[in-house]
């Protein structure tokens, strides 16, 4: 279950990615299915391999700073699938 400072915190790492990445799209949320502590965030697919790795890149720091100053495990998981 993701509590309200998760969100919070998916909401600003979402507008950081908007704004290098207008993009990407926010599919969903969800817990992984290896540790329920962990959060993957689902987004679209950048149109090229070069801007799947700069959104890797980007949102792996942006996930380890909220790693190391709040604890919560985030990753971001960009896949095919188009928001509905």
């Amino acid at each position: 279950m993701i509590n309200f400072r998760q969100k919070e915190l998916i909401e600003e790492l979402m507008n950081q990615i908007g704004k290098k990445f207008p993009e990407i799209e926010l599919i969903d949320v969800t817990e992984s299915p290896e540790d329920p502590e962990s959060l993957w965030i689902n987004v679209t697919e950048p149109g090229t391999e070069e801007r799947m790795l700069e959104l890797t890149e980007f949102s792996g720091d942006k996930t380890m700073d909220i790693l190391l100053d709040y604890g919560y495990h985030m990753l971001v998981m960009p896949t095919g699938k188009r928001a509905a």
